[in-house]
């Protein structure tokens, strides 16, 4: 696995959202988190510093900015993730997320840390 990001310890979604992020597992291989993300709720600053596998519980629109509060995603302008579905995605650099919806936004991430050698 190519080497981890720079940014901050303090960043990392389960020091930083802590509120929103629940471990669920963790070894040396990967970490499984519980993300929710009620309706009308902003999670704080924070980073994903693996890349991850997500599995979609429930979906809602949501709004994702950059430190500067720069709109990096705006769900609405996408195409919309069904519910009980999964998708990829690449490590995320420190982030907010607005849920914007009606909905709870929830989805399992299995974030990569590295790999098994066979």
């Amino acid at each position: 696995m190519p080497t981890q990001p720079p940014w901050p310890e303090e960043l990392d979604a389960l020091t930083a959202a802590p509120h929103h992020h629940i471990l669920l597992f963790e070894n040396e291989f990967v970490r499984v988190l519980d993300t929710r993300v009620p309706p009308g709720q902003i999670v704080p600053l924070h980073t994903h510093r693996w890349p991850s596998a997500l599995y979609i519980r429930s979906w809602s629109d949501f709004i994702r900015r950059d430190a500067e509060g720069l709109t990096m995603v705006d769900s609405r302008t996408i195409t919309k993730v069904p519910e009980e579905s999964a998708l990829w995605s690449g490590p995320l650099p420190p982030h907010t997320l607005e849920n914007i919806g009606d909905s709870e936004l929830r989805a399992i991430s299995v974030e990569l840390k590295s790999i098994m050698e066979a």
